[in-house]
């Protein structure tokens, strides 16, 4: 692997969503924003996070959990292009010729004790490498070797550098277009192009842009780790900035700052409500009398037309794709099945909008708002369920209105209710299967079950019972 850069230490910062704000139920997301204006390497990844803060003790003590031996990590300051940077360093007494196989990589992280999201970041970048190979050599993903790629400093680049977004509780990751050489190389195999044909299958779809220098600027790990982790790809996105780092390459070239640079900063998420299981409901409450369940997350995803905005329009909202195809030739059955599938699959919301096409043909619009997360798997099911030749796909903010879940009981029967500001309404679902064992109206029943809460929480002004 060739060596691009790496180094520093702070302090860092805890991980995962945080409440921050006046507003119940505004969660914080951590975002960081890779500028690849100088290309990109495993090493340069791992020193941008620990330039911007992540405490490098604390990427030790993660990375202690592979229990892989015969390795230490060097950090130390650099200059760049007259820029300060840190570069960090995977030292190996003697050399490390092994060219381990996919396998066994994956087999190290997989045994290891690591936190979750580190291991699942780590083994996508290494099957994402191992798939990239397995194309440009045309022989299968289990007998890959990834030579320079398999020894200690990529295995130990790859789990640091996921171990350093852990630490800083990096929840979301975007990057900008990504910067790549050319001429040629000297690999394993003998001469290659630059960029290495790795990478080029890595950066599939993926904004790039050349500069003449016949400099490696991105690796295959490099590479490896933006694809996989990437959210999205473009300039930096909407956020509060909290912090910056640069990661050094190994050399300091002429007429280039050889660094990569790490934007951390954060943006507020409504937390989402009916995740989880019901609450349980007291088995001593009278027929149609209001018992209240708080569900833990105060806050849901709210439907196109539901709610209002409550914070302001220049506030940064959740960040969403929403994904659409158009198809003239899918029958209502497989409509329905495909909106039932996506949301199953994660979607926020799924719908289907009548629409007329060209030479007046009638068609579908299928959409599906998603967190950029989803997004390939709900690509997927759109192709699968409708047969679609394409799938299009627009980033968006939005900004869901503070709900609560509350639970009452209809004649025994739990029904739980969404309430916001000035409205209660009660679940479709539930309502109807209370009306089902009651042999009762579905509106009757919702009727009751929003007229006890509103009993419950205003006996004055509450609606009445039935």
């Amino acid at each position: 692997m060739t060596a691009r850069g790496m180094s520093g230490s702070q302090a860092a910062s805890g991980a995962g969503a945080t409440r921050s704000g006046d507003a119940a139920g505004v969660f914080e997301r951590r975002v960081a924003w890779f500028h690849c204006f100088s290309g990109v390497a495993g090493d340069m990844v791992l020193g941008a996070l620990v330039d911007a803060g992540a405490d490098v003790a604390a990427v030790r003590d993660i990375l202690a959990g592979l229990r892989l031996p015969g390795w230490d990590l060097r950090v130390e300051p650099a200059i760049r292009g007259g820029i300060g940077a840190t570069r960090v360093v995977v030292d190996v007494p003697g050399d490390d010729p092994t060219p381990r196989p996919f396998a066994e990589l994956a087999r190290l992280v997989q045994e290891a004790s690591l936190p979750d999201r580190v291991a699942e970041r780590a083994l996508a970048a290494l099957r994402a490498l191992a798939a990239a190979e397995s194309r440009v050599h045309r022989v299968p993903i289990g007998e890959v070797h990834l030579h320079e790629l398999g020894g200690h400093d990529t295995l130990v680049d790859v789990v640091g550098s996921a171990a350093a977004l852990e630490v800083l509780g990096i929840d979301e990751i975007e990057v900008s277009p990504i910067a790549v050489g050319t001429g040629t190389l000297r690999g394993a195999h003998g001469p290659l192009p630059n960029p290495s044909p790795a990478v080029v299958e890595l950066l599939r779809n993926a904004p790039v842009v050349g500069r003449d220098t016949t400099i490696e600027l991105t690796t295959p790990t490099g590479a490896a780790l933006m694809a996989t982790w990437s959210t999205g790809f473009g300039p930096m996105p909407a956020m509060r900035i909290r912090a910056a780092g640069f990661g050094a390459g190994a050399a300091d070239l002429p007429g280039v700052a050889n660094c990569l640079q790490a934007v951390i900063g954060a943006r507020s998420q409504l937390a989402a409500a009916l995740s989880g299981p019901m609450a349980p409901a007291s088995e001593a409450a009278p027929a149609g009398a209001a018992t209240r369940h708080r569900a833990e997350a105060p806050a849901g995803p709210a439907a196109p037309g539901d709610g209002g905005a409550q914070a302001p329009v220049d506030e940064p909202g959740q960040p969403v794709v929403l994904l659409e195809t158009t198809v003239d030739d899918a029958t209502g059955e497989t409509l329905a099945y495909t909106i039932d599938v996506l949301l199953q699959t994660g979607a926020l919301d799924a719908w289907v909008t009548p629409v007329v096409m060209k030479r007046g043909r009638p068609g579908h619009v299928v959409s599906a708002l998603a967190e950029p997360r989803s997004v390939p798997e709900l690509r997927r099911v759109l192709h699968r369920e409708t047969g679609t030749l394409g799938v299009r796909a627009a980033r968006l903010e939005r900004w869901p209105a503070e709900r609560t879940v509350d639970v009452v009981e209809v004649s025994g029967h739990r029904v739980r209710l969404k309430v916001s500001a000035g409205r209660v309404k009660a679940e479709h679902r539930d309502a109807a299967s209370a009306a089902r064992a009651l042999d009762l109206p579905v509106r009757e029943v919702a009727f009751a079950a929003e007229s006890a809460w509103r009993r419950a929480n205003d006996p004055v002004g509450g609606g009445a019972g039935v």
